[in-house]
């Protein structure tokens, strides 16, 4: 199956798939992705409510006391350092944007807990640039669906991806990934009954055994 098949075939099974993680602006977005790794956008959408109400702009959070703010995120993991990048962000955003969240990939990669995949979440999802974002379940489906090799990192996945995939579909790809490994095609016991992809997945082989006992 080729690449863009694989990608219509991942549409059709998740054509509404959307950024989960609950914002109105580009600072919500950019806080509650930072607030994201690690942890499920279940969990961050259980605090975010209560730290935007608090801190509504860059303008309160970069004067927030950080113990106020550990205390909101304490649910989640790594949660100190998390207080320390989303405070420190804030100040960045206001000392080198003008209080405005960047719009670019380099810009935002410059700022406290922003990497690669962070910032192309935030370029794509609310400043509308082409981009895919790898994390664990783009990762994981790359790799089963041969898009990508097994030893391959997130940079080289990204590169992969995005020479595949035409670039008007790759934020709509990023989305349809995720919601695929998410939610059928897990890292343990995967959903294989039914997969339009089982005839050539790394993975099926090792779990087909359990749908044949």
């Amino acid at each position: 199956m080729k690449p863009v098949e694989i990608l219509d075939e991942l549409e059709k099974l998740y054509p509404d798939a959307w950024c989960e993680l609950v914002h109105r602006n580009a600072y919500e977005l950019t806080i509650a992705v930072l607030l994201s790794a690690q942890t499920t956008d279940i969990s961050v959408n259980k605090v975010t409510p209560v730290l935007f109400e608090k801190y509504p702009s860059v303008y309160e959070l970069a004067q927030a006391d950080l113990k106020d703010v550990e205390a909101i995120l304490k649910s989640l993991g790594l949660y100190r350092n998390k207080s320390k990048n989303i405070i420190l962000l804030a100040q960045q955003v206001i000392e080198s944007f003008g209080g405005i969240i960047p719009d670019n990939q380099e810009d935002l990669m410059t700022l406290a807990g922003i990497g690669r995949k962070s910032a192309n979440v935030v370029v794509s999802c609310w400043y509308g640039v082409p981009a895919i974002a790898v994390d664990t379940h783009v990762s994981r489906v790359s790799k089963r669906l041969r898009l990508a090799y097994a030893n391959d990192d997130v940079e080289a996945i990204e590169r992969k991806l995005n020479r595949k995939f035409p670039k008007l579909r790759w934020s709509k790809a990023h989305h349809t990934m995720i919601f695929f490994g998410r939610y059928r095609c897990k890292a343990k016991k995967p959903e294989c009954l039914g997969c339009p992809f089982t005839s050539f997945c790394r993975e099926y082989p090792f779990q087909k055994y359990r749908f044949e006992n």
